[in-house]
This record gives C-alpha cells, structure tokens and sequence, in this order.
C-alpha cells in the first residue's frame, strides 16, 4: 500500500510561461492557475492528504509591475469569496500565512471572513501563503522567542510555535512531507524553509495550470517508493 504524505506543500510555478505560450496575458495564466488550485483542493483529503500548503505570492513578488500585482490580489480575493462556501460543506480550514500589513483592504477582509467561516474544518488543513518569506518568519519568530520570558530553554517544539504565530497560523502545523514544485524549476524559493528540513522533493515540468490530480496521485505514488530515514540507517543496515 502506498504511503501518502499527511502534509503536501506546492510551489506552484509556471503561470506566465503557460500564458505566454497560448499567446494570452500573464492574467489568464493566473486565472487557469487559480482553477488547478481548486482541482488540488478537493482532490487531497482522497490522496490521504491532511494538510496541504500553496505558495501563492512570495515577498519578493512584490517586484512585479504593479498591474499583475493588482490583478493578482484581486484574484486572491475572488477566490476566497468564490471558495469559501465549499470550503464549508467539504469540511476544509482554510488559513491564509504571511504577512498581513501589505495586503490590500479588501483581501485582509476576505482573508479575515474566510478563516472564520471554515474554522471547524476538519477534512483538510488548506494554507495560502500570501507575502510569505520563509526567512522573514525565521527572523520573526526568533524575535517572538527572544521576547518570551516563560520560554525558558528553546526547543525545536518551542520554536515551530512561535514560527506558526509569526505567520499567524491557526493551528500547529506538522512539518512537510513531500514538497512539489512544477513548472521545471528546482530551487525551493524561500518557502517553508524550517518545515521541509526532512520532505521529500518532487520536480516536475508540468506547469501549474496543467496540474491534474493524477499528477498529484503520482507525486505521492513516488514518495511511497522512497525511504525515510530521518538521519537513521537504512532497515537493512539497522538489521544486520
């Protein structure tokens, strides 16, 4: 029987080259992302998939011309208000992570109703990473512990917390299991740096917008194959 990974993060890349090689705007590249994002969602929990984190808008991608990072955080919000109510009925949380000071009215909003609404979900864990930066959760959350005076000695448990609050989680989250990044690239892009220290790593060339659930079943398939060892020996080593 296959294992299937309890946590799945996806770095979902390839928007824009899909759009600019149909001749289309880098929007309707984002548009049919925004659908793989729903495919995804609600084919997880059946794939075993208890939690499941996207990268949605990094901190640096605030470098984008304005006018995609307009359309971009127009998109977020039509999602959430689009998606809310099934999020409801499938039984899936929904958590937006990152930094909340730059979002746009609106969106904070959107981000603030949706995560209320769905707060009893209990299906699937979906986190959005929105202005997210690993390292700047990293440096927040160092300064969290260094103002926690009932801390006292820092432990890995310890500090997972104060990471979680630094990008206002709503509840613990278990470290990644398999980490997928499409769209060919293979680079982990300043995401969940502390969280895939053990994950498995998927690459694949398919771009985000063709993102099927059977490409999600074989990523998983794949980490069935494979071993982990969490710095132990192999089982047939450990045996003999």
């Amino acid at each position: 029987m296959i294992q299937s990974p309890l946590h799945v993060a996806i770095i979902m890349d390839g928007n824009g080259r899909w759009a600019r090689r149909r001749g289309l705007a880098r929007a309707a590249g984002h548009r049919a992302g925004a659908r793989a994002v729903a495919r995804v969602v609600r084919a997880a929990p059946d794939a075993g998939v208890r939690w499941l984190t996207l990268y949605a808008f990094s901190s640096d991608n605030w470098k984008r011309p304005p006018l995609e990072i307009g359309a971009l955080m127009e998109l977020f919000r039509a999602y959430l208000a689009a998606e809310t109510a099934n999020c409801v009925e499938t039984g899936v949380r929904l958590n937006v992570i990152g930094r909340r000071d730059r979002l746009p009215r609106a969106l904070l909003a959107a981000v603030v109703a949706a995560e209320a609404a769905t707060r009893g979900g209990t299906v699937l864990d979906l986190r959005i990473a929105v202005d997210y930066s690993a390292q700047d959760a990293l440096v927040a959350a160092a300064r969290l512990a260094a103002h926690d005076p009932g801390s006292g000695a820092l432990t890995r448990q310890a500090f997972a917390r104060h990471l979680d609050a630094a990008v206002h989680a709503v509840a613990p989250t278990p470290p990644v299991d398999l980490l997928i990044r499409t769209g060919g690239e293979q680079r982990l892009s300043d995401f969940l740096l502390w969280e895939t220290a053990y994950a498995e790593l998927f690459f694949t060339g398919t771009m985000w917008p063709d993102f099927r659930p059977g490409d999600l079943r074989e990523a998983i398939a794949l980490f069935g194959t494979r071993e982990r060892r969490f710095g132990a020996l192999p089982t047939t080593l450990a045996a003999g």
